[in-house]
């Protein structure tokens, strides 16, 4: 095997076991414990990410390419009718959450103490409203958007409403299923939003 695809593949290791020990120890588990269960030293922790944030930022993004959130967003503007492209949208997004969410609690509990945390998670939920905002505007420039609404501030409704802390409120302290939460989630979006 090159020395490359051993890298690449150390990496992943590493993000692998990043994910699967943030959810039981939380997202302040400390480098020393990645590597270990990774069987890996802390050096080539360092190596392979730079920090803490690096690797942060890292495991965020391989969620994301795991799990094709974006090719998923972009398949759904591609949608043709206006109400279809939030529909579908929002299907990826509410399919992506369940996925995401025992990670993404760690990071939001961590984020207001945690310099390298809110970055990857502000990174993330960054290119989230962007996604948002293109939607918002062109459902303005459709003339689909509700009269009282306006793109910046529908983008910055979808993008509270439809935030992880919402499906955790729903799906953990009010018991919704999933499919529920979304389906419940994406009408009220719709109604809200489109003229």
């Amino acid at each position: 095997m090159s020395k490359n695809k051993k890298s690449a593949r150390t990496r992943e290791e590493i993000l692998d076991v990043a994910w699967a020990l943030i959810p039981r120890k939380g997202a302040d588990v400390s480098l020393a414990e990645i590597a270990k269960e990774a069987g890996v030293t802390r050096q080539s922790v360092y190596v392979h990410f730079g920090s803490r944030g690096g690797l942060l930022m890292a495991l965020v993004q391989r969620a994301d390419e795991r799990f094709a959130i974006w090719e998923a967003m972009e398949k759904a503007l591609g949608e043709a009718e206006t109400a279809a492209k939030l529909r579908a949208v929002l299907a990826a997004w509410f399919a992506f959450v369940p996925l995401i969410a025992p990670v993404a609690r760690e990071l939001i509990r961590l984020k207001p103490q945690d310099e390298a945390v809110a970055a990857a998670w502000n990174d993330r939920m960054d290119e989230l409203y962007g996604v948002f905002r293109d939607l918002a505007v062109t459902l303005e420039a459709e003339g689909r958007l509700a009269p009282s609404w306006q793109a910046g501030k529908a983008a910055d409704y979808l993008w509270a409403a439809s935030s992880v802390q919402i499906w955790d409120l729903l799906t953990g302290e009010r018991g919704w299923q999933g499919e529920e939460a979304a389906q419940r989630l994406t009408e009220a979006h719709l109604s809200v939003l489109l003229a």
